[in-house]
């Protein structure tokens, strides 16, 4: 009779007990140390050791040649325990076995010695399934049992046992196994069976199975009966799951607000009769992913995927923010619920994928959230001059990455040779007004043009005109010039990057003028610190964290001649030239 691989492969020892090395190790010490208590609880969701590790310690405290705290799996008791026939191991069922009788009769054989062990070992299973009756007739034996008695109790559900039944128990929690430890187990037990599984199938049933061992292996026990090749599509088909390609093509055509897409992916999944509560999960899934790639450095021990749906999820992280990816599953989880609660599956998924599509057509303070969200990156990239990027709707995402990656470091290597030519060649220019009132180059100085030399020598440079160095009128800034009502707020942030810098314009005012950020000090320090490029750079930032919108900066005064002439003497192409110089690690000593 064919035996089902969950069976067949349960573990024999603590040594092959997968990802519980917390229990296992205590275990095994106390049999050593001939420390054995007489009442443990094992704790844990389903699928996770808890009653192959009863059965083990069951083995271990009556084998008559144990090894290292392990049972030898060889003497007669150990045989009889593993096929099922000690009668000093007593297995009871307490979903079906909850009544006060059932208690009060293994409370009575608990009198008898052992037939053949050391030890007669009662595992209880399910054992929150007793009745309060049942729990109370148990209490006295639990607590004060003979001296050849073990109870093991094991539950999922450890809130509803009785206090009084915990605190006379050895308390031992399972946790779920890792997706990298199931994958590796279900590799082991392919191998042995003579057939073959991806890395991306192991990954899949390992992710799926959510930390059950046993789940895992009863679902590639499913999967083999199809053929010795075991692939990801394979095992979707098997659990009723969409293939990983058309999950990421729907999440692509939500990301990129793309409703015709996204709907005819779904009409295909409903034509294959996929569960439409279960795909509204997977989608919840899988922008967990994409959440936890935009907040962690390292997501993928999180995540439990293979490297290539990980690269995947890592382009499609790329160009969305972290707001609109929770405004994306929070929709979808409120849809999920609604699902659940007996509502027509497709048409609350359209629903749901035209609402994540279409921002403006729902209210909610996360959809707000993220259409303003979108128009600050939006304007963002605008005042950087960046165009905005598309999501890329094809299937071979693998190839444009790469193509893409290739151009950008092509482009990258072109635009820093024809910076450093210009450069060695040129050495003062000034700014296309593009930048800052008060500097030459942003932090991106190798992307400005660069024009106009001026004299070499830095006591000898032509002064450049107020018009030259900013590209405005500068009388129009200050009649347009309106107070800046948080500039306090944006001094204690800027206490964070640097303290100086915020003490020296202790003090100051602000005003804000269409693009620009004029700033009044009587401090002439404050104006010295404006003209190193990164104390500007400081100041932006600290702008951008309160407001949200990057400013170029200025000094204001109510003379309009002060003003130009501040511009004049913060001008110094040299010094710029030499920052961007730096930056590209140009020698400028010989220039």
């Amino acid at each position: 009779m064919y035996q089902a691989l969950y069976r067949k492969y349960r573990p024999k020892t603590f040594a092959d007990v997968i990802g519980q090395p917390h229990v296992t190790v205590t275990l095994q010490n106390e049999i050593l140390s001939n420390r054995i208590g007489h009442a443990y609880l094992f704790i844990g969701s389903r699928g996770t050791g808890k009653t192959t590790c009863a059965k083990i310690f069951a083995k271990a405290v009556n084998c008559c040649h144990p090894e290292g705290g392990n049972p030898c799996c060889e003497c007669e008791m150990c045989r009889e325990i593993d096929f099922g026939e000690a009668m000093d191991i007593v297995e009871l069922d307490a979903a079906s076995n909850n009544g006060v009788n059932d208690i009060r009769d293994v409370c009575e054989s608990t009198a008898f010695t052992p037939a053949k062990g050391k030890y007669r070992v009662y595992i209880i299973d399910e054992v929150h399934m007793l009745s309060a009756g049942a729990f109370n007739a148990l209490l006295k034996t639990l607590e004060e049992p003979p001296a050849h008695v073990i109870f093991i109790l094991a539950t999922t559900e450890v809130h509803k046992i009785p206090a009084t039944v915990l605190s006379r128990c050895q308390r031992f929690e399972f946790h779920k196994i890792s997706a990298y430890d199931i994958a590796s187990r279900i590799e082991y037990v392919v191998s042995q069976e003579n057939a073959s599984i991806t890395k991306d199938a192991a990954f899949l049933i390992a992710k799926i199975s959510d930390g059950a061992m046993r789940d895992a292996l009863a679902i590639l026990d499913k999967c083999m009966g199809n053929g010795e090749e075991i692939t990801a599509d394979m095992v979707a088909d098997a659990v009723g799951l969409v293939s990983g390609e058309q999950m990421f093509w729907l999440m692509r055509a939500i990301l990129q607000k793309s409703p015709q897409d996204a709907l005819a992916v779904i009409d295909e999944f409903a034509r294959c009769s996929k569960n439409m509560t279960r795909l509204a999960f997977e989608l919840i899934s899988g922008f967990r992913d994409v959440m936890l790639i935009k907040t962690l450095k390292d997501a993928k021990k999180l995540m439990g995927t293979s490297d290539d749906e990980y690269s995947r999820l890592t382009d499609l992280a790329k160009d969305v923010t972290l707001e609109t990816v929770i405004f994306i599953m929070d929709t979808l989880q409120s849809s999920f619920e609604k699902m659940s609660r007996g509502c027509d599956g497709r048409t609350e998924l359209e629903m749901c994928v035209i609402k994540l599509c279409s921002p403006h057509l729902s209210y909610s303070n996360e959809a707000f959230a993220s259409r303003i969200d979108e128009l600050e990156r939006k304007i963002s990239d605008l005042d950087s001059g960046v165009k905005p990027k598309e999501l890329p709707l094809k299937k071979d995402l693998e190839k444009n990455r790469n193509d893409g990656a290739a151009k950008e470091s092509a482009l990258k290597q072109e635009k820093i040779k024809a910076a450093g030519e210009k450069v060695s060649k040129m050495t003062a220019a000034e700014s296309t007004g593009e930048e800052d009132v008060l500097g030459r180059f942003a932090q991106k100085g190798i992307e400005k043009k660069i024009s106009k030399p001026v004299e070499k020598t830095v006591t000898d440079r032509q002064e450049v005109s107020d018009s030259s160095a900013s590209g405005v009128d500068i009388k129009f800034l200050h009649r347009n010039a309106q107070k800046m009502g948080n500039w306090t707020e944006i001094l204690d942030v800027l206490k964070e990057y640097s303290r100086t810098v915020a003490m020296a314009f202790k003090g100051s005012d602000a005003y804000i003028s269409g693009d620009f950020v004029l700033i009044d000090s009587k401090n002439e320090m404050a104006f010295e610190l404006l003209r190193k490029s990164s104390q500007r750079d400081q100041i932006r930032n600290a702008i951008k964290s309160v407001t949200g919108r990057a400013y170029k900066l200025g000094p204001y005064s109510a003379d309009d001649n002060v003003n130009a002439e501040k511009i004049r003497q913060s001008a110094d192409p040299l010094n710029d030239l030499a920052e961007v110089a730096r930056k590209l690690g140009i020698d400028v000593t010989e220039v």
